[in-house]
């Protein structure tokens, strides 16, 4: 039986810095990270980057297989699951929180496909990824809380998230931008009914079912985020709240209220791969320049985070680990993960070979716990 692994031959992106050498793995933990090439039985890098795997606090990306097209759903979860994995995996993946909701202000859905993610994690087998749970709690809708109850104690939960998207707030303070988004086939009476009523929902509900979800977390000691920030004041709120990440705030002010705070400022890497955000908010890439960003989350393209994280190093002028701690060290330190993200002997041995072709980088291999899964 081969007690170790070791890659050589590597650009290795250390806490220190970048440096030529090789890395040791063994029972599933990195151990030596060593200078120059190992002398004999190692695995020639050619030169390549080897990066911590990519640690993914937010994707709705296994939602896609389980619904491929709207109100199609796959009958086979656990076969939707291992599909989803397989591709986070293939983009550097090796930690990702399935970002299940819990409510929707309008059920387009959300409610059977609750279901089937439960259903999901339990049928899945022979995973690559370590799969965690984040629980997206819409705390405006009146049946969240009792949709919560049924999914509080599924296994693998590791962050929760508080969400508030009634037209007229936070992502959608211009309610015109909601109706462009969800609702361009209803009238102009029926939308304003429904956005009357919405509106009610949030105000008999939100407050309370906040108040729940951050019991919870404080009880449980859990991370919490809140979602789609815009103003100062919800910055404020999410303080009172114990939040610990501000998820994709949508104006710069939030960002740097965010930051000064003491919130880890995520934005979506499809943003800064696309050059801004698809619903008008304001481009990562100038939160990244403005010195506000902390972490990248792929949201809904699973390839867009370490592409991502090296446009931070490109066109924001990031150190390389810098930018590469987005991915990495940053987002599993605020998830309270402290075994992994960084090339330091006795963490977890999750880790990625780079090639760089025609400027953009390219997995070619990964390694979770120790063993090559791509």
């Amino acid at each position: 039986m081969k007690k170790e692994t070791i890659l050589a031959n590597a650009r290795l992106l250390t806490p220190e810095g970048l440096k030529s050498g090789h890395l040791v793995m063994a029972g599933g933990r990195i151990g030596n990270v060593g200078n120059g090439n190992f002398p004999t039985g190692y695995e020639d890098m050619e030169g390549d980057y080897l990066m911590p795997g990519l640690v993914e606090l937010h994707t709705d990306n296994m939602e896609r297989h389980l619904m491929p097209r709207p109100e199609v759903y796959w009958p086979q979860p656990g076969a939707a699951l291992e599909a989803h994995d397989a591709q986070v995996t293939a983009a550097g993946i090796t930690t990702v929180y399935d970002s299940l909701c819990v409510g929707e202000p309008v059920d387009k859905g959300r409610r059977v496909l609750l279901d089937l993610s439960v259903r999901a994690l339990k049928e899945a087998v022979d995973l690559r990824a370590d799969h965690k749970v984040h629980l997206r709690c819409e705390v405006s809708d009146p049946e969240m809380w009792a949709l919560f109850e049924k999914v509080a104690d599924i296994p693998g939960l590791g962050l929760l998230s508080l969400m508030d998207h009634t037209p007229g707030q936070r992502q959608w303070r211009d309610p015109s931008s909601y109706r462009a988004y969800y609702q361009k086939k209803c009238t102009d009476r029926e939308f304003e009914k429904m956005v009357a009523r919405l509106a009610e929902q949030r105000d008999r509900f939100a407050a309370g079912q906040t108040g729940k979800v951050v019991d919870f977390c404080r009880q449980r000691q859990l991370p919490l985020a809140s979602h789609d920030d815009t103003l100062p004041a919800h910055i404020e709120e999410a303080v009172k709240n114990g939040v610990a990440i501000s998820e994709f705030p949508t104006t710069l002010e939030a960002a740097r209220a965010a930051r000064r705070a003491g919130l880890a400022v995520t934005m979506g890497a499809p943003n800064l791969v696309r050059g801004g955000s698809h619903s008008g908010n304001v481009p990562a890439l100038e939160v990244a320049e403005d010195g506000s960003l902390d972490c990248l989350s792929s949201d809904y393209v699973p390839a867009s985070l370490l592409y991502g994280a090296w446009l931070l190093h490109q066109k924001a002028g990031w150190g390389l680990l810098a930018a590469i701690k987005t991915v990495t060290e940053n987002p599993a330190r605020r998830a309270g993960l402290t075994d992994r993200g960084k090339f330091e002997p006795g963490l977890r041995a999750d880790l990625i070979r780079v090639r760089i072709i025609n400027n953009r980088p390219v997995v070619k291999s990964v390694w979770a716990a120790g063993s090559q899964v791509y």
